[in-house]
Order: C-alpha cells, then structure tokens, then sequence
C-alpha cells in the first residue's frame, strides 16, 4: 500500500508519537529533512541540509542527521533549526556518514560508509567499477554528553544500516557483500569483534547492477528487517540469521525500513518511485532507543 509519493530519493523514515514521519529526501533538487502528516497526504521541509542520509529521534525530539554530502553529523529541531555537531573521529574526517541508532548505552552508534559520495556515486550515478573502488567503511559510538567518538571497527565494504537486536546486540550491514554482521553486548558495552550473522542476498535474483543491505530493523520477536537495494524487497531474518521472507516492494530500490507505532508494519521508502510504502506484517517493532 502507498503512504506518501512525489518523494526525491527518500531515506531514513522514522515514526513520530503524534502518527507523523519523518524521512529525508536525498535528491539534488531537494536534499533534506521532510515531515509528513499522519495520513500521508501532506508534507513540509524541516531543513535542507545537502544530502541527509540516516536520521535518529533522542528523547528530547532532537533529530541526529548522518549528512553524506557534507559529511557530518547534524542536529535538526523540527522548528528547522540546524547545526554540525561532529565532522571526524580523532582527527580522521567523516567520508559517508550513512546510518545511525541510539544504544542500550545513551550513545549515538553511526555508520560510514567508508568513501566519499562524488567518488562512489559520480553526478548521483553509481561508479560502473564499484566492486573495486577503495573503501573503508567504519563504526562509530559517539557519547553525546561528553561529545568524544570512538571507531569500533573499519575496513568494511560499504557500511550501511544499523541496529540493535532484543539481545542488545548491535548489527551492521556490508552492503557490496550483503552481510549482516553482529557485535556482541556484554556489561553494558560491545565487546570483541564483528561476526557474521545472515546474508540478504537472493542468489537466484539475477538482475544487473549494485544490490544489497540497506536500512534496517526490528521486530519484537527478534526477527531483522532488511531493505535490499537493487534486489526490490525487504528480506527478513530469522532469530537464526537465515532468510525466512522477502517481501517484494514496488519499485527495486527500496532504502530503508521502519515500523509504525504501536502497528504491525512496516514502512518502507523506495528511490525507484519516490515512495514511502506500508506492508502488514504479523509482528510489531522492537522500540527504539532514545538516548
């Protein structure tokens, strides 16, 4: 079913308390923060921004932008106020800043995809030899108090979503290999390294072009939502890391995927057709944490 249109390079949904959303509009003609109405219909820019990518509400209704052209990490108020709040890690500079979620912890946890946009995606068109272009994809958890960042882990293919699981686990997707990869919590921090947990790719789609993990999300019952760009479905994984549906989206390039408040679906934005669409699945989301 069809929720919001006429969207330019959508991304980053998020569900509001009042039945609002929140997604950005990555297009060159628009790049920004966009709020919808509850019933879909209805629109405004928050702010503009560049390209915002990954968006995170704290408790205090603060929106955390991961902003790819500029790369940063932003502050935005639903009034349209906006400010950079971070652009390196210890002296190393942002190159993606893509995904973001807050932890168990109180800390923003962000994803860089590990180049920069114009050298990924020359003009908005993905680079014909990508699979060989040099990235380094990281992990980061910034302590919004103190504001210090630390890099968890590097040297991915193209870090993409983020989220933590009811185990508290924290995982991360590769999108150039379609894994999705687990750190373990443990007294109230990550401990060790990453390890594999699920692949989203189908290896008996055999369409041509990038394809791979995006966006993602949580059920209650432990299962991962997965938008798989390129391949045209939200794939879901089992409490195991196996695939157990796909579900097809309308256009091929769904981006991210979160759940309605208090519902049983899940709202997915797709670049193809600019669209935020809803499906009824049989499980409500895992909440969010807030900071």
């Amino acid at each position: 079913m069809l929720f919001a249109s006429d969207l330019s390079v959508p991304e980053g949904p998020v569900a509001l308390e009042d039945g609002t959303w929140l997604v950005v509009e990555m297009g060159p003609d628009r790049g920004c923060v966009t709020h919808i109405t509850a019933d879909g219909q209805g629109k405004r820019i928050v702010a503009k921004t560049g390209r915002p990518n990954g968006l995170a509400i704290d408790k205090n209704g603060d929106i955390w932008v991961a902003e790819s052209k500029y790369p940063s990490l932003m502050k935005v108020s639903l009034h349209g106020n906006a400010e950079v709040i971070m652009t390196a890690c210890n002296g190393e500079p942002f190159l993606f800043p893509n995904d973001l979620c807050f932890g168990p912890d109180g800390a923003l946890y962000l994803t860089d995809s590990g180049i920069l946009f114009e050298d990924f995606a020359p003009g908005g068109k993905v680079r014909p030899d990508y699979m060989d272009a040099e990235i380094d994809g990281r992990v980061y958890r910034i302590d919004l108090t103190t504001m210090t960042i630390e890099k968890i882990d590097s040297g991915i293919r193209f870090t993409n979503g983020i989220a933590f699981g009811p185990d508290d686990n924290l995982y991360v997707n590769e999108t150039l290999t379609g894994m999705i990869y687990r750190y373990e919590w443990r007294d109230g921090k990550i401990v060790g390294g990453r390890e594999d947990y699920g692949n989203v790719i189908d290896p008996d789609n055999t369409d041509e072009g990038i394809k791979g993990p995006d966006g993602m999300a949580f059920s209650k019952d432990g299962r991962l939502y997965c938008t798989v760009f390129g391949q045209g479905d939200v794939t879901v994984l089992g409490t195991d890391g196996r695939v157990v549906e796909r579900i097809k989206t309308a256009g091929k390039l769904p981006t991210n995927v979160a759940f309605g408040l208090g519902e049983r679906k899940i709202y997915v934005t797709e670049d193809e057709h600019g669209t935020l669409e809803v499906f009824e699945v049989d499980a409500e989301g895992l909440p969010l944490y807030t900071d």
